[in-house]
């Protein structure tokens, strides 16, 4: 293969261009023409537009008391007949970090607390690249999420991402709204949005998700808080089913899957996933339901007394049997019980990936993130 690259380089182009993502970092060790190759921002720009499904999620815990962050970070990944936990991904960071945010092969996090001086972190896990930015006003609470598509340049590929931080505060007569900060690698400075978007409810999991330039967050209310990051317009869509149709506490997650947003919900109706057609109506088209019967039929070996456990929960405090993780690209991630299972909504199957004994048993999940794999460098300029 090195010497047909030399004679013509549209061969290994089109032989490399095939290949997973995560095969490509290795093959730029095999000669200079492959490295150069594969360093190409046009290859780059063809790798980036093919469809990469998510290679696993990124699991970190927080202790249930005190202040100090737990340092561990585990990858699970998808697609293996047996579930191995990676805890070494980050290691060529500085320092041990808490992730706050992923988005097409970019991850965020921050410094571990205690700090004297804390900062955030913008990294791509596959080629090792990394930057610091500053952290103004750092606080352990605050919400992150990182806007970046490689394929938003039609030229080349675009290596430019924005970090958003989304804020609640308080403004006159007592209102309660969301305000956002934005970093930005083109001017590498922070600034203030003048946009505000008036909302009672607090974000739930603190995760927001980049889709077709809009970013969203899921609150403890009936609404979606979204974020247009190019033209800084915010404003609240309606979740499918509001809070007054159940008799128990639900448990949701938002992800997304075939470039829209997706909505996750398990109920006393069922295992519900809708995606979002219209943002301005607010319109959900539903893509799977199943009752709690069914899916107990279906997985007996996982699942048992379903519709006692899950509408025993009458108020929100109390620990959810099913705890909904993340979704990504069809994958539900969840918690059963003690134990983390992964549902393929397109396959109907069901893994058990590993026991909750693994993480720890004096925390509780503080960030779970999926992952998709990227070549793109970072803006570093």
């Amino acid at each position: 293969m090195g010497n047909v690259g030399e004679q013509n380089s549209d061969i290994p182009f089109d032989v490399l261009s095939r290949l997973p993502t995560k095969y490509l970092p290795r093959l730029k060790c095999v000669c200079k023409g492959w490295n150069r190759l594969i360093s190409d921002p046009i290859f780059m720009k063809v790798q980036s537009r093919k469809k990469e499904p998510v290679s696993g999620f990124f699991c970190q815990q927080r202790f249930r008391l005190g202040n100090e962050d737990i340092t561990t970070i585990t990858h699970i990944p998808v697609g293996k007949q047996e579930a191995k936990l990676f805890q070494t991904v980050f290691d060529f960071l500085p320092e041990h970090v808490v992730l706050l945010a992923s988005c097409n092969g970019l991850v965020c996090g921050r410094s571990c607390f205690p700090r004297i001086d804390p900062c955030l972190y913008i990294c791509n896990p596959l080629n090792h690249e990394w930057m610091r930015l500053t952290w103004e006003e750092p606080n352990r609470e605050d919400t992150f999420a990182l806007a970046f598509d490689p394929c938003r340049d039609l030229l080349g590929t675009s290596t430019k991402f924005k970090l958003i931080r989304v804020k609640q505060i308080e403004i006159e007569s007592k209102a309660l709204c969301f305000s956002f900060d934005i970093y930005s690698s083109d001017t590498r400075a922070w600034k203030k949005s003048e946009e505000i978007c008036k909302c009672n409810s607090n974000l739930y999991k603190n995760k927001g998700f980049y889709v077709e330039g809009v970013l969203h967050w899921l609150t403890d209310g009936d609404e979606m808080l979204t974020f247009h990051v190019e033209n800084e317009l915010s404003w609240l869509v309606s979740v499918p089913l509001p809070a007054i149709e159940f008799r128990s506490i639900p448990e949701a997650c938002i992800g997304h899957s075939d470039d829209r947003l997706h909505y996750v919900l398990v109920s006393q109706y069922g295992l519900q996933i809708w995606f979002l057609e219209d943002y301005f109506e607010s319109k959900w088209s539903l893509k799977l339901s199943k009752t709690l019967e069914e899916m107990e039929e279906q997985h007996m070996k996982f699942l048992y007394n379903l519709r006692e456990r899950v509408t025993q929960r009458l108020a929100v405090d109390m620990e959810p049997w099913v705890d909904l993780l993340a979704f990504k690209d069809g994958y539900l991630l969840m918690r059963v019980s003690r134990n983390i299972m992964l549902y393929n909504i397109e396959t109907n199957r069901m893994q058990l990936l590993c026991s909750l004994s693994k993480f720890g048993t004096h925390s509780t999940f503080c960030t779970v993130l999926p992952y998709s794999l990227s070549l793109v460098p970072l803006d570093q300029a």
